[in-house]
């Protein structure tokens, strides 16, 4: 059995345990439930004497850990599954810990059958996987035949089939009368496989009952009833009966009843005694994940916050200039550029025509196929002369020459500034053909 008592670690100003106290019964696993960060791992390493608490003292079978004559062989523990030598092979790994502690050769063998590594035995352990490495940490646990095993997240890495038979043996280790502790963060495991619970919050105790208790004590059972569908009448009479008998009656969005504060025996005599037909009358109770999520709701130290991708958006740096705007951006028939791969291979049509007053759009998707004997739309542009302006006249941008058909490369840079502001388009339009 473990025993903690006013446990207490502390680093500096942090306090990581404070006045835990609890008991590790024999003939029964028990599960070790708590937020990340709230200590589960701090205690294991002080009941395996791997850290001095600052106060109170925890034991095993009434002795501390480091005082145990023969300790591996009265304590397995699997807390790092890495925390191996990846040189080694898995059967060496596992024979240097026999020889420490005096293991005969021949359990070494046995626990690679049990672990099911038998096949890998002499291969290096760098090389396996994550769910071989924490099969290898296992098999180091029951290497010499412990009466208390500690487990940290033992089926961390496994598939479905292994993580199976790690919950069969855990439940058989504690039917054989031994203490099995195991911290996990998988409530559906825990369900499974735990009889009795500690639940911890930030290093401090919340709960230590069993996995039935627990989950009683922290979710509101209820009854779901259902009457049958399209009877309105029926379903608020049922409504009316148990609302007179003190029971709470909510609706539920797939047209059932939630009811509590009445067991199912007295639903169903009133929904006889008021003549209405039940379709389903069923219990229903909380998972282990609710009530966990519902007890540490308060202890939770990480917490997401809602993803907001405008909040990666850098601030402009101050006295910085605005972007320049895109000619025509904003316009009617104005839209983002598609990607190159969207376009058609060569010219097919004539580039869609650009409102009036606006340059033209070099992005513009390709219309119809132009009849035959129709003028080039992507030739090299001939050269005209610049309409005379009048002196009192503001000058209108003219459209900016389209270089590119669909396929093409993006306007450049003088094709933008062309579109922006006048420009002598003759001299322009020659260095192009040029």
């Amino acid at each position: 059995m473990i025993e903690a008592v006013g446990l207490t670690k502390r680093y500096g100003d942090k306090t990581a345990v404070y006045n835990l106290s609890f008991q590790v019964r024999p003939g029964m696993v028990t599960g070790f439930l708590g937020p990340n960060g709230s200590g589960k791992s701090t205690t294991m390493r002080m009941i395996l004497g791997l850290d001095n608490p600052t106060a109170g003292h925890v034991t095993i079978g009434g002795h501390p850990y480091r005082r145990l004559p023969s300790a591996a062989r009265h304590v397995g523990a699997l807390l790092d599954a890495k925390a191996v030598h990846g040189g080694r092979s898995a059967r060496n790994h596992l024979l240097s810990l026999a020889q420490l502690s005096g293991i005969p050769q021949r359990r070494v063998d046995e626990v690679l059958g049990v672990v099911g590594l038998q096949d890998v035995a002499r291969r290096r352990s760098k090389g396996f996987s994550l769910g071989m490495g924490q099969r290898l940490g296992i098999a180091a646990a029951l290497l010499g035949d412990p009466q208390v095993l500690l487990f940290d997240e033992p089926v961390n890495g496994l598939d479905p089939e292994g993580i199976l038979w790690v919950r069969n043996l855990m439940k058989s280790l504690a039917a054989e009368g031994r203490t099995v502790f195991v911290s996990s963060h998988l409530m559906s495991e825990m369900a499974l496989t735990a009889d009795h619970l500690i639940v911890i919050g930030r290093g401090q105790l919340l709960a230590d009952m069993s996995v039935r208790d627990f989950i009683s004590a922290n979710s509101a059972d209820f009854a779901r009833v259902r009457t049958p569908e399209g009877e309105q009448q029926q379903r608020e009479k049922l409504t009316s009966a148990l609302t007179e008998a003190g029971g709470h009656v909510l609706p539920e969005l797939d047209g059932a009843l939630r009811v509590t504060g009445l067991p199912l025996p007295r639903i169903s005599e009133l929904a006889h005694s008021a003549d209405v037909r039940l379709w389903e009358l069923s219990p229903h109770q909380a998972s282990l994940e609710e009530a966990y999520m519902r007890m540490t709701q308060g202890a939770v130290d990480y917490r997401s916050t809602t993803d907001q991708k405008a909040g990666f958006a850098q601030p402009p740096a101050p006295g910085a200039q605005p972007p320049t705007p895109v000619p025509g951006q904003g316009q009617p028939g104005w839209y983002a550029p598609p990607p190159p791969q969207q376009f058609g291979p060569g010219p097919q049509g004539a580039p869609a025509a650009a409102p009036h007053g606006a340059p033209a759009n070099p992005y513009a998707q390709p219309g119809p196929a132009a009849p035959q004997g129709a003028p080039n739309p992507y030739a090299a542009p001939t050269p005209q002369p610049a309409p005379a302006q009048p002196p009192s006249a503001a000058p209108s941008a003219p459209p900016a020459p389209s270089s590119a058909g669909p396929g093409g490369p993006a306007p450049s840079a003088d094709a933008v500034a062309a579109a922006s502001g006048p420009a002598d388009l003759t001299q322009r339009d020659s260095e192009d053909n040029r």
